[in-house]
């Protein structure tokens, strides 16, 4: 009988590639944030020795393939198989609906959200829940709800509203939590909820997810009585009222708005009803089935239109926003899509007249423009692990100014250190009514370096191969927050893991083109080296 080497393979909750065994329970050991979701975590009493044997006989493989099995029943016999751990990412809970986010998903995760806040908080009394306006939102809100009553707590109902209106809400009124039921910039058959808590704090899968959906999963969930109550509220007046406070003297400018058929399509006119501008519209019509593009202003293609409507009205200015419009993305009066790192730049420039000495917090992948142009106006660039988790996290602690991340979202210290994109586009309006310039003008002489833009690259072993470019670069200055971020005079470059896909994903900028190009070709040949 022949031998043969059996490779067992599994998957990480959320990410899309196989590991190995050994990989599995390194993770165990280390406490990875997904193990405790996940179905292959080994109990003090599970023996795992049959199941970590690397090889044997046909015969015997078959058995031990057999074991695993029955020990994932095992493991798995308190839990509530229509939970799918997939849907816990890392900073939200996302599936497709019906198959993986539905009411039922919807009502646990209600009951386990306030069973987590209850552990880190013992008294917990209102519970914000706001939605977004896709197809199945307003029945996973109403599942949220019921999950919520049953738990012991009330609902404030928001209704729908961008997300960053949960976040106000939440800190505003000093409730004890938020959630928003939304895909944000996913397609339409998409849905999920952000959760966040008090002090609209995010709730990420490190900082409370993965607890929530260990919670979810389990098969019986504890009622309480009495149950909470719904309680509706208009949040809109004070919601308008709060961002306004961040309006200047705004001139008449034409502003070309991309709704993308999502949550800007209501909150944009509310805001803008009495400003001087013009506001022409794109796609201002709600409709979760996003007909026009799918509502991911980082995708240039779904930028076509904008693009083509700023040139041919003659606009100062074009912007797209997101599902959920807490982020977007400017285009400048020839319709010139602006990085999220310049437009960081820019606000933090004219933050910073008020405030010398202010902390400014940016993305690692961020142009050097960025850090270069918050020294030279006097402020503290203090460069973050990307993700609105960590960015209002790090904003928080640091009692930060500013800061703003390549996804397109930008953080107020003001606005209760979370992100609004419509805030966003008021600061930028109050720029470009007080330089009375073209747009272009303000970015131009940021465009001084030549970047990459992401590169992806498909990498089995992503550790090993960090460390062989950690070892080539040895000479440069290295910093391992988010991968690893390698500086030298006339360039630099971060490549890091992806979280749910086997890439390494490559960000370069350079001084010149010629450096650039060059740089990207020595570290494209090393990747792809064996």
């Amino acid at each position: 009988m022949s031998r043969r080497i059996i490779k067992i393979k599994r998957r990480c909750p959320g990410e899309r590639y196989d590991i190995s065994i050994s990989i599995c329970k390194g993770r165990q050991r280390v406490h990875y944030p997904k193990c405790p979701i996940c179905c292959y975590r080994i109990d003090s009493t599970a023996d795992s020795n049959k199941i970590y044997e690397e090889y044997d006989t046909d015969v015997t493989s078959h058995m031990r393939e057999s074991n695993e099995e029955r020990n994932i029943v095992q493991l798995t016999a308190n839990q509530d198989p229509n939970i799918s751990a997939e849907i816990f990412k890392s900073y939200d809970i996302r599936g497709v609906y019906p198959e993986e986010v539905n009411e039922y998903t919807s009502e646990k995760i209600g009951m386990a959200a306030v069973q987590f806040f209850k552990s880190i908080k013992k008294e917990i009394e209102n519970i914000v829940v706001a939605r977004d306006n896709r197809l199945s939102s307003s029945l996973l809100s109403k599942s949220l709800m019921k999950g919520i009553r049953e738990a012991g707590v009330n609902c404030i109902d928001i209704g729908g509203v961008s997300t960053d209106v949960t976040y106000f809400t939440v800190a505003h009124f000093n409730y004890d939590a938020g959630i928003t039921v939304t895909a944000s910039h996913n397609p339409s058959e998409y849905n999920g909820f952000k959760i966040c808590h008090e002090k609209a704090m995010p709730v990420s899968l490190d900082t409370g997810l993965s607890k929530i959906a260990e919670i979810s999963r389990q098969t019986r969930l504890p009622s309480s009585q009495p149950p909470g109550r719904i309680i509706e509220k208009n949040i809109l007046g004070d919601y308008k009222r709060h961002v306004l406070r961040f309006a200047g003297r705004i001139r008449p400018l034409r502003i070309v708005v991309d709704a993308g058929n999502g949550m800007a399509g209501k909150m944009v006119p509310l805001v803008f009803e009495d400003m001087p501008c013009k506001i022409i519209p794109l796609y201002f019509n709600l409709d979760g089935n996003f007909p026009n593009h799918e509502p991911d202003p980082l995708n240039r293609k779904n930028l076509q239109e904008l693009q083509k409507k700023v040139i041919r009205t003659k606009s100062h200015l074009g912007v797209a926003f997101d599902g959920d419009a807490d982020r977007c993305v400017f285009v400048d009066e020839n319709g010139q899509v602006i990085g999220c790192d310049l437009i960081t730049a820019v606000i933090a420039r004219e933050l910073l007249k008020k405030e010398k000495g202010g902390i400014i917090v940016y993305d690692l992948r961020s142009s050097s423009v960025l850090s270069e142009e918050v020294k030279a106006s006097g402020g503290i660039p203090h460069k973050e692990l990307f993700g609105h988790s960590h960015m209002m996290v790090t904003m928080r602690e640091k009692n930060a100014l500013f800061g703003g991340d390549l996804y397109g979202r930008y953080y107020f210290r003001e606005n209760y250190f979370a992100d609004s994109a419509i805030i966003s586009l008021i600061v930028v309006l109050n720029i470009l009514s007080d330089k009375n310039v073209p747009m272009s003008n303000l970015i131009a002489p940021l465009k001084r370096y030549f970047a990459t833009g992401e590169v992806n690259f498909m990498v089995e072993e992503k550790d090993k191969k960090i460390d062989e470019i950690a070892e080539h670069f040895k000479d440069g200055k290295i910093d391992y927050l988010g991968g690893i971020t390698v500086e030298f005079k006339d360039w630099w470059f971060n490549v890091r893991k992806s979280d749910t896909e086997p890439y390494l994903r490559l960000n370069l900028e350079g001084k010149t083109k010629e450096i650039m190009e060059k740089r990207q070709r020595q570290i494209i040949d090393l990747i792809k080296e064996k």
